[in-house]
């Protein structure tokens, strides 16, 4: 799912976010790490973030705290503020061979429906992916 060993596997699901999905960083504790994706002109933009918890196979949570504006990071605003401290919560959980993911996300009114549509796209295709 993070594609820590092979980029490639997150690449392939987030995809349904952004078709350019992908990360530059660390998934270690408290390491930075960006979220980012190009736009219809190929310029880069996305979050900047840090891993605020990581314990492996079982739970990563993600505190974003900044958007990434081509090479710039923006880390104060009004737009950055509807952002900052939000967290993204992973856990895993396994029963019998199958393992259960959810998702817990800090998302303003501006993103709700967004969300709702894509994250059920994204972690379909999540499963696609880990039951081939």
């Amino acid at each position: 799912m993070l594609g820590i060993s092979k980029i490639e596997t997150y690449e392939q699901w987030t995809s349904e976010f952004n078709p350019t999905s992908t990360y530059e960083g660390s998934w270690k504790k408290g390491a930075k790490i960006y979220f980012i994706g190009t736009d219809e002109n190929g310029k880069r933009g996305g979050m900047v973030s840090e891993i605020a918890d990581i314990i492996p196979f079982r739970y990563v949570s993600i505190r974003h705290y900044g958007i990434l504006d081509g090479e710039n990071e923006i880390t104060e605003g009004a737009e950055v503020e509807k952002w900052a401290g939000g967290l993204e919560n992973y856990s895993f959980h396994e029963n019998n061979g199958v393992t259960t993911v959810t998702v817990d996300i800090d998302v303003t009114a501006d993103y709700l429906d967004y969300f709702n549509t894509t994250w059920p796209k994204a972690l379909n295709k999540l499963k696609e992916l880990a039951e081939k």
